[in-house]
C-alpha cells in the first residue's frame, strides 16, 4: 500500500487481517509509524523508501495506491515506472476520475505492466472492517486480486461486496457514481429534516426518534441509521445538538459534480442527483443567502407545532422511499448508457449486490434492485422494474404533497421536487417539447417532426 493516511493504512491493516503478508509506504514518517503501531501483531511492514518498499514485496507486484485524487496519483505513478516489472499490478484506489484511469491504464499497458481503477466506498469504517470495493480493468489481472478484494470487502448474507464490475475505467465510473446518489440521498434527508425543524417545531432528539423507527422499516440504510444518531449527539461546550452547532455550509470533493457533468455529455437525466449538487453549492453561498433573507423577505417560514405533524412526518417518510428508488434509477440509467457508450459491459445486478454492505448508499432497498435487473438485464430505467410499480402508486401522492407543505412553508426542497418532476415528466405521454421544437424551426429553421406522418419538416412562413 503506498499512501498511508486513514483509508490506506486501515485497508492495509484489514488486508493483513485476512492472512495476507502486507508492505506499506509513504513519505511521511509519522504515518509509517502508525502503521506499525496499530499493526505490531500483524505480518505487516513499513518500508523508509521507495527502493526498500518495492524489493520487499513478492513479484509479480501487487501494488495498491490510495492517495488523494489528481496530480499525486501521476507523481507516485511515475515515481513507481523505472522499478516495476513487466506484469507488476498498480492499482489506484482513490476517487479518480475515469478519464484519468483510462489514460494511466493505457501508459502503463504500453510499457508492460498492469493497472486497475478500483472504487473503495465506506470510509475509515469500511476500510477497517469492510469495504463495497467497484473494480475495473481486465478480468484477468482482478482474478490476481481478487481473493485479497474479497477478503478485505464487506459481506452480506455471506457474499462478498467485492466484485469486477465492468472493463476499463468501470471500476471509478461506477464510484463516481455512487457519489452521485449518495449526494442524493443526502440531500433528500437534510429537507426532510428542514421540514421538521423549521416547519414543525421537532426538536433534534424527536427527529432522531423518527429517523430511528424509520431504519428499522422499509427505509433501513446507513445514511437513515447514522441520522438519527447524530442527531442525538450533543455538543460538549454549550449542550445543544452538535448538529445545530455546525455551519450550514456542505463540503464536496468533486465527484457529485463530475457524475452531474458526465450525465450532461452522455444525454441522461439525474435531476434528483443534479439538485443534490446545486444545493451543496448553494449551501457555500452562506454570505448571500443571508443579504438575500434579509432584503427579499421571501423565505422565512414560521415555526409552528401547527404545520400537520402527523401527515408530514407521513409525507416525509414516502418522499424518502421513493425518492431513494428515484436517485437510484437515475444512477443506474446513467450506468447503463456508459455501459454501451464506454464498451464497459456492467452488470447492474453485481453492481446492486455489492452496494448490499459497506459502502455509504448500502440498504435495504437494494436487494430489491438487484433482484429487478437479475430478472431483466435490459431494463431501461428502474422505475420500470415491476418491483418499483407499487412503490411509485404507493408514495406519489404523499411526495407530492411533502413538495406542496414544504414550499407552503418556505422551505427549499429542491431534490425532492426533482424526483416528483422527474416522475411526472417521465409519466408525461406528451410534453410541450412541440412548443421548443417550434420555436427552434422559428429562429433557426432547425426542422421538427410531426404526429400525424413521416420525415422532418420546415415551416418557411412564420
Amino acid at each position: 500500500m503506498i499512501g498511508l493516511g486513514t483509508m490506506g493504512r486501515n485497508f492495509l491493516l484489514n488486508v493483513a487481517e485476512q492472512g495476507v503478508t502486507c508492505a506499506g509506504y509513504d513519505i511521511d514518517p509519522a504515518k509509517r509509524d502508525m502503521l506499525l503501531s496499530e499493526g505490531s501483531s500483524l505480518n505487516i511492514h513499513a518500508a523508509a523508501d521507495l527502493p526498500e518498499f518495492l524489493a520487499s514485496l513478492e513479484t509479480p507486484r501487487k501494488l495498491m495506491l490510495l492517495v488523494p485524487a489528481g496530480p499525486i496519483v501521476d507523481s507516485v505513478i511515475e515515481d513507481l515506472i523505472p522499478h516495476l516489472n513487466s506484469g507488476d499490478v498498480v492499482v489506484d484506489g482513490g476517487n479518480s476520475h475515469f478519464s484519468d484511469t483510462e489514460r494511466r491504464e493505457t501508459r502503463l499497458n504500453e510499457k508492460g505492466f498492469e493497472f486497475m481503477g478500483v472504487g473503495v466506498s465506506g470510509g475509515e469504517e469500511g476500510a477497517r472492517n469492510g469495504a463495497s470495493i467497484m473494480v475495473g480493468g481486465k478480468p484477468e489481472v482482478y482474478d490476481r486480486v481478487r481473493a485479497i478484494f474479497e477478503a478485505a470487502s464487506a459481506k452480506v448474507n455471506g457474499e462478498p461486496c467485492a466484485a469486477h464490475v465492468g472493463n476499463g475505467s468501470a471500476g471509478h465510473f461506477v464510484k463516481m457514481v455512487h457519489n452521485g446518489i449518495e449526494y442524493a440521498m443526502m440531500q433528500l434527508i437534510a429537507e426532510v429534516y428542514d421540514l421538521f425543524i423549521r416547519g414543525n417545531a421537532m426538536t433534534d432528539d424527536e427527529i432522531a426518534g423518527i429517523f430511528a423507527e424509520w431504519s428499522e422499516g422499509d427505509l433501513s440504510s446507513f445514511l437513515i441509521e447514522i441520522t438519527a444518531s447524530v442527531l442525538k449527539k450533543k455538543d460538549d461546550e454549550t449542550g445543544n445538538s452538535l448538529v445545530s452547532m455546525i455551519l450550514d455550509t456542505a463540503g464536496q470533493k468533486g465527484t457529485g459534480k463530475w457524475t452531474s457533468q458526465t450525465a450532461m455529455d452522455l444525454g441522461v437525466p439525474i435531476p434528483t442527483i443534479d439538485s443534490a449538487v446545486s444545493m451543496r453549492q448553494i449551501s457555500a453561498l452562506k454570505a448571500e443567502r443571508a443579504a438575500a433573507a434579509e432584503a427579499w423577505k421571501i423565505s422565512k417560514p414560521v415555526k409552528t407545532a401547527d404545520a400537520r405533524p402527523k401527515e408530514a412526518v407521513e409525507f416525509a417518510r414516502a418522499t424518502l422511499r421513493l425518492g431513494f428508488l428515484t436517485a437510484f434509477a437515475q444512477g443506474m440509467s446513467l450506468l447503463s448508457t456508459a455501459s454501451h457508450e464506454k464498451g464497459y459491459n456492467l452488470d447492474m445486478a453485481e453492481i446492486s449486490k455489492i452496494w448490499r454492505g459497506g459502502c455509504i448508499i448500502r440498504a435495504s432497498m437494494l436487494e430489491e434492485i438487484r433482484v429487478a435487473f437479475a430478472d431483466d438485464p435490459n431494463l431501461s430505467n428502474l422505475l420500470f422494474a415491476p418491483s418499483s410499480l407499487p412503490v411509485i402508486q404507493r408514495e406519489y401522492k404523499k411526495l407530492s404533497e411533502f413538495v406542496r407543505l414544504t414550499s407552503s412553508l418556505g422551505i427549499p426542497c429542491m431534490a425532492a421536487a426533482s424526483s416528483l418532476n422527474y416522475l411526472e415528466a417521465l409519466s408525461s405521454e406528451r410534453l410541450p417539447a412541440s412548443l421548443i421544437q417550434a420555436q427552434r424551426d422559428f429562429f433557426g429553421a432547425h426542422s421538427y417532426k410531426r404526429v400525424d406522418k413521416e420525415g422532418t419538416f420546415h415551416t418557411n412562413d412564420w
